[in-house]
């Protein structure tokens, strides 16, 4: 339990295949904290069981949802909408919790604006053509869709440089040096 009045909101963004589910499980329990609860339109997938908490939700639903103010921050990233759910984690930061969001650039800019006081951790490929090799290697995609996350990983890059939202970039290139660097750094932060 963390000597705080007030928990520590801590975010993570990277482009797909970059390591962040890896990295925010195993973040959630070395440090510890709790995963924000997201509600997404995509289908579930096998690795959705593990940490990350999804509410799988139809287009419609999702728009009530964005009409009531339910979510923090919310985004369409590859079709699909994502959105992390308001009050778990107001709840949760009330009581002194460290909240971890895994999220997009959109929503990672979104709540930089919204928590100043949230800490933004970008994870970045070792270089693109890692970044393809574990792309193929998931098995998950098909070329053309590798090629468009490709893309949208420049793109990604790119605007976490410029939008200042994220205070700490990190290469995942060894996963425990990785996590050991993520848990200092919010260790410090932490006090």
């Amino acid at each position: 339990m963390e000597n705080r009045k007030h928990g520590l909101l801590l975010f993570v963004s990277g482009p797909s295949g970059v390591g962040k589910s890896t990295v925010c499980n195993r973040l959630a329990k070395d440090i510890p904290a709790q995963f924000a609860l997201s509600a997404t339109t995509r289908q579930g997938k096998p690795q959705d069981q593990w940490g990350k908490q999804y509410i799988f939700v139809n287009e419609n639903e999702f728009k009530q949802r964005i009409a009531n103010n339910e979510f923090l921050e919310y985004a369409k990233v590859f079709g699909h909408w994502y959105g992390t759910l308001k009050q778990p984690v107001l709840d949760a930061l009330a009581n002194g919790r460290t909240v971890l969001l895994e999220i997009d650039i959109q929503g990672g800019v979104q709540i930089a604006r919204m928590f100043p006081e949230a800490v933004g951790v970008f994870i970045l490929p070792p270089s693109e053509e890692e970044l393809i090799r574990r792309l193929r290697e998931r098995g998950r995609d098909e070329p053309e869709v590798i090629e468009n996350r490709i893309r949208q990983a420049k793109k990604e890059i790119t605007m976490a440089e410029e939008s200042g939202a994220y205070r700490i970039k990190v290469v995942n290139r060894v996963l425990d040096q990785t996590i050991a660097e993520l848990i200092s750094f919010v260790k410090s932060i932490q006090g």
